[in-house]
């Protein structure tokens, strides 16, 4: 895992979406898409749980010297994952279904090791 904190940029963010993708299927997730963009924006991770369309963002932290990952997703950040989500919904003729917005967190311990924290109905 220390080779994680070694990459750069969208490396790393790559590589931190790949770790939450595994994570919410350890969890019973089912992942439906990944990185869906639109002109608006984009959606770290789609997953499907217990009749919810969960949109999924993503968000890391080397160290906490700027705040916690989760702390990084703004009111203005919701706001656009919320139009994205309803493009997606639009999209795959989805309005009706069930849905909430999920962040995951990912910290690193002093040794390297990741640290995933899932934040259902985060906002």
């Amino acid at each position: 895992m220390k080779k994680l904190l070694t990459q750069k940029g969208k490396e790393f963010g790559k590589s931190c979406e790949e770790l939450a993708g595994r994570f919410l299927k350890d969890q019973g997730y089912t992942i439906v898409e990944r990185n869906f963009q639109t002109k608006l924006g984009e959606i770290d991770i789609v997953a499907k749980k217990d009749n919810y369309l969960v949109f999924v963002e993503v968000k890391a932290r080397r160290s906490q010297n700027y705040g916690l990952p989760q702390e990084a997703v703004t009111t203005k950040k919701q706001a656009v994952i919320k139009k994205v989500a309803q493009a997606f919904l639009q999209k795959n003729g989805l309005e009706h279904k069930m849905m909430r917005f999920d962040v995951i967190a990912i910290t690193f311990s002093n040794q390297g090791q990741p640290k995933v924290e899932h934040i259902p109905f985060a906002f």
